[in-house]
C-alpha cells in the first residue's frame, strides 16, 4: 500500500460485531457513550476477554507509520472516536449517533454504571501515586465501586519473567475491567500482549485519564470539548511536551484525510 495514497478512506467494515468506518485505514466504531458502555457491560456479564483503543488524531497518525499498531486497531474490540474531527467525519458519513468516547468520560461513566454490580476495576498505569489518587477520587464519586487493585507499573521495559509475574498478582484479582495509562503506543501494545492472559477481563487503554482523575493535568472545559479545542487546551498546559503532536501530526492529518477524499473522488 502507498503511504501517500491510503486505501478507501469511506470504507465500513464489522469487528467484534460494532460497525465502523475507516480514517486513514483505522477502523473507528460508529459508537456514542451508550452504545459503548452497554457492549462494555455485555462483556463484562460474559466474561468475554477484550480490549479497547480510545482513538485520537494523535493515534491514528502513529499508526500510519506503524503496520503493528495498525493492525492492533484491527483486532480491538473497540475503537472509540476520542478526537472531534474523528466524530465530525463519521458524521458526515451518515452515521449521525457517533459522539465523542473519550477515555475520561468512559471512566466515569463504566465505573457509575458497575459501582453496584461487584464489577471489580483494576488501574494499571501512571506515575508513582497517580493510580492511588485516581482511585480515591473514584470512590469518594462512587463509594460502592469494587477496586481489585492498582500498580504503576516500571517507566522501562520488562523482562519476560517480570512480565509473567506482574500479569498472575493482575489476575489474581480477578478483575472484570483494567484500565491501563500508559499511553499511546504503549498501552496498545500492553493491551494486544495481555488480552485473554487475564481471563474474562476487558482491557481499555485511557492515557491520560489517570492524570486527570488525579488533578495532576486539568481537563480543558465542557465548551471547549463540545467543540473540539480540548487540543488547544492541553497544548497550552504541556507545551512543551504536546507540541509535536498538534502543530506537526495534526495538520499532516488533515493534509491526508483530505488527500484521501480527494483520491477516492477520482477512482
Amino acid at each position: 500500500m502507498s503511504r501517500s495514497a491510503p486505501r478507501d478512506v469511506f470504507s465500513t467494515f464489522n469487528a467484534s460485531g460494532e460497525g465502523a468506518t475507516r480514517v486513514l485505514d483505522v477502523p473507528i466504531s460508529t459508537v456514542n457513550l451508550g452504545t459503548a458502555l452497554n457492549r462494555i457491560l455485555g462483556w463484562i456479564e460474559t466474561k468475554t476477554a477484550h480490549y479497547i483503543c480510545v482513538r485520537d488524531v494523535h493515534g491514528v497518525m502513529r499508526a500510519q507509520d506503524d503496520p503493528e499498531l495498525m493492525r492492533i486497531h484491527e483486532e480491538a474490540g473497540l475503537v472509540t472516536p476520542d478526537g472531534m474531527p474523528l466524530v465530525w467525519i463519521s458524521r458526515m458519513r451518515g452515521y449521525d449517533d457517533v459522539s465523542r468516547v473519550c477515555g475520561a468520560d468512559l471512566v466515569d461513566v463504566l465505573c457509575g454504571a458497575t459501582a453496584r454490580t461487584g464489577a471489580r476495576h483494576y488501574f494499571y498505569g501512571g506515575k508513582d501515586g497517580v493510580a492511588e489518587r485516581m482511585v480515591a477520587v473514584l470512590k469518594a464519586r462512587y463509594p460502592n465501586l469494587t477496586v481489585a487493585g492498582l500498580h504503576s507499573p516500571p517507566f522501562g521495559r520488562m523482562t519476560p519473567e517480570e512480565d509473567e509475574i506482574e500479569t498472575a498478582r493482575i489476575s489474581a484479582s480477578q478483575p472484570d475491567i483494567v484500565w491501563v495509562g500508559l499511553s499511546t503506543p504503549k498501552q496498545e501494545f500492553w493491551m494486544r500482549d495481555h488480552v485473554g492472559r487475564i481471563p474474562g477481563a476487558t482491557l481499555v487503554g485511557v492515557g491520560a485519564a489517570f492524570d486527570f482523575y488525579a488533578g495532576d493535568v486539568k481537563r480543558a472545559p465542557r465548551w471547549m470539548r463540545d467543540r473540539g479545542l480540548e487540543w488547544l487546551h492541553r497544548l497550552g498546559s504541556e507545551p512543551r511536551r504536546l507540541w509535536r503532536r498538534y502543530l506537526v501530526m495534526a495538520p499532516r492529518f488533515v493534509a491526508l484525510v483530505a488527500y484521501s477524499s480527494v483520491f477516492k473522488a477520482k477512482k
